[in-house]
C-alpha cells in the first residue's frame, strides 16, 4: 500500500509519446542557454510544461458496462443533437452529442467512453480551428472511433484537433475489445472530444461542468433518462 506523501503517490506517470518532445524542448533550452543564459531558464520552464502536458495519471473507471464516461479531461463545452461524421456510419439523423474541450493544461490522453468492441477507426483530414467552436466538429482534422457497447448499442467518439494541436495519435485497432476506461489515443496540444450517444439516451452532465477522463459519467445507456437543465458554471 502506498503511503501518503511517498514519491509514488506524488509523481505522475508520463506517457511514452511525450519523451521525444520533452527531449527536444530540453535540447533547445540548452542551446538557447549558450546564446544567452536567461533563455535557458525560459526553455527549462517550457520543458517542464511539456512534461506536465504528457502526464498520464491512473484513473478509476466504473465497471458498469452501461455507463458512458468522459473520454477526456476538460470542460463540457456543448450538449446538443448533432449529425455524426459520415465516416462513423451512424446514420444521417442527429444523435445526442456531448463535446468536451481540453485546454493545454489538461491531460490529453483519451480513454474509451464505454467498454466494447471497436468496430471502426477513421481519420479525416481537415482544418485547425479553435476546438471550442461549434464548427470545429465538422471542419477540423479528426479521428473517429465506433464502439459496439452493451446490448449492441453503438457509441461514437471523435478526437478533434484544435488551434494548436497538429497531431492525433491512436493507440487501438479495429476489432479490439476495449476495457472500461482503456486508453485509445492522444492529441497534441489542445483539442476536443465529441461523444455520440444512441438515440434516446440523455446526457447526464451540464455545459460548463468539469469532466475527468475515464471517471466522470456523462450518460447511461439503459435505465431512466432524466434531462438536466441549466449550466454548471
Amino acid at each position: 500500500m502506498t503511503e501518503l506523501g511517498s514519491p509514488t503517490s506524488v509523481l505522475v506517470p508520463i506517457h511514452p509519446a511525450g519523451y521525444p518532445f520533452i527531449a527536444i524542448f530540453f535540447a533547445v533550452a540548452v542551446v538557447l542557454g549558450f546564446l544567452w543564459q536567461p533563455l535557458f531558464w525560459v526553455g527549462l520552464l517550457l520543458t517542464l510544461w511539456c512534461t506536465y502536458f504528457f502526464r498520464d495519471p491512473p484513473r478509476i473507471t466504473p465497471k458498469t458496462a452501461s455507463l458512458v464516461v468522459s473520454p477526456c479531461d476538460g470542460v463540457v463545452a456543448e450538449i446538443r443533437p448533432r449529425v455524426p461524421p459520415a465516416e462513423l456510419a451512424l446514420g444521417d439523423r442527429p444523435l445526442p452529442c456531448v463535446g468536451v474541450f481540453m485546454n493545454v493544461f489538461d491531460v490529453h490522453v483519451n480513454r474509451t467512453p464505454v467498454p466494447g468492441r471497436l468496430l471502426e477507426v477513421a481519420y479525416h483530414k481537415g482544418q485547425f480551428l479553435n476546438a471550442s467552436l461549434d464548427k470545429a466538429s465538422e471542419l477540423n482534422e479528426r479521428q473517429s472511433f465506433k464502439i459496439e457497447a452493451t446490448g449492441g448499442k453503438l457509441v461514437g467518439v471523435v478526437q478533434i484537433a484544435g488551434l494548436v494541436a497538429r497531431r492525433i495519435i491512436g493507440f487501438v485497432e479495429v476489432g479490439r475489445v476495449l476495457l472500461p476506461g482503456e486508453r485509445i489515443g492522444l492529441i497534441r496540444f489542445g483539442s476536443r472530444c465529441d461523444v455520440y450517444l444512441p438515440e434516446g439516451v440523455v446526457p447526464a452532465v451540464l455545459p460548463g461542468q468539469r469532466a475527468t477522463a475515464g471517471e466522470t459519467v456523462i450518460a447511461r445507456l439503459d435505465g431512466p433518462q432524466t434531462p438536466l437543465e441549466g449550466r454548471a458554471d
